[in-house]
């Protein structure tokens, strides 16, 4: 950051010279697209699907990064604690994939799965 510059003048008078900023735009700002947001989710898989690679066909389908903090699967069920990062359309979008894939999905009520 610069600062002022004095200079004295003839007959006691000083000269002040501020440093030059950037002009401020008139025209309104517009606001920035909202940043990735991340979610926590519980998927509960049905038989039919613990053997598919259902996680990683989301991650190719759609634009957002996946997480898998926690996991337990059985011959009966899979059941998956996802984090998902990404813009928010594209988290609701995969959210609405992965129902259609008759995945069971809920959020994590309590963050127990801090890093």
């Amino acid at each position: 950051m610069k600062l002022a510059s004095f200079r004295q003048l003839p007959a006691g008078k000083f000269s002040i010279t501020m440093p030059r900023t950037a002009k401020k735009s008139s025209s309104p700002r517009k606001s920035a697209p909202a940043g990735p947001q991340k979610t926590r989710l519980w998927l509960m898989f049905p038989p039919k699907l613990i053997t598919t690679p259902v996680i990683w066909q989301l991650s190719q389908k759609y634009p957002v990064i996946t997480n898998v903090r926690q996991a337990s699967v059985t011959d009966e069920i899979g059941i998956v604690c996802l984090e998902m990062e990404g813009a928010r359309a594209d988290i609701k979008a995969s959210i609405k994939w992965l129902e259609k894939m008759n995945i069971n999905v809920e959020p994590v009520e309590i963050n127990v799965i801090e890093s």
